[in-house]
């Protein structure tokens, strides 16, 4: 017997919001297999393969018309995808190691009275900065395609009020 999820429970069971699931959908890129009668959402096991290659993709950077646009022209296979979201795991790993040597040896430093030399504070701040930017990239990234879906769902919300008015 398949197992379904309502959107709700699909929400709590991955940590996405209800309003996200919901906003896929309307867009087109993560559908519910299933309805009830009463026509709530039901997702299954491969709605979650398809939500976890999503929410990979999107991690990797990718917009989500490129996230549709990759999956439904099987452009990447699951197994790709999980390959590559190792890989940058892989990264993020290496630079925070790095940053966790720096700050060691800057601590340990500081412990036995050293002065600090240019070249430990410059290693540090380098350390540090390789960790910030991804992050503020990514920030960076992902409010630059909210303005966007904001800015298309103005243009439409224009659009349909203009054609009611004539």
């Amino acid at each position: 017997m398949t197992q379904y999820w309502k959107v709700g429970d699909l929400a709590e069971l991955t940590g996405l919001t209800v309003r996200t699931l919901r906003f896929y959908d309307q867009i087109g890129l993560f559908s519910p297999s299933n309805q009830t009668d009463s026509g709530h959402r039901l997702y299954d096991a491969s709605d979650l393969s398809r939500l976890q290659q999503i929410v990979s993709l999107k991690e990797l950077g990718l917009s989500l018309e490129e996230i549709k646009s990759a999956l439904d022209g099987k452009q990447i296979s699951p197994a790709e995808i999980v390959k590559l979201q190792m890989t940058r795991v892989k990264e993020q790993i290496v630079q925070q190691q790095q940053l966790l040597e720096q700050l060691q040896h800057v601590s340990k430093r500081m412990q036995g009275q050293a002065l600090l030399t240019v070249d430990d504070f410059t290693g540090l701040l380098q350390a540090m900065r390789v960790s910030h930017e991804k992050v503020v990239i990514e920030r960076q990234k992902n409010w630059e395609h909210r303005l966007n879906a904001l800015g298309s769902f103005i243009v439409r919300d224009n659009e349909g009020n203009q054609s009611k008015e004539e």
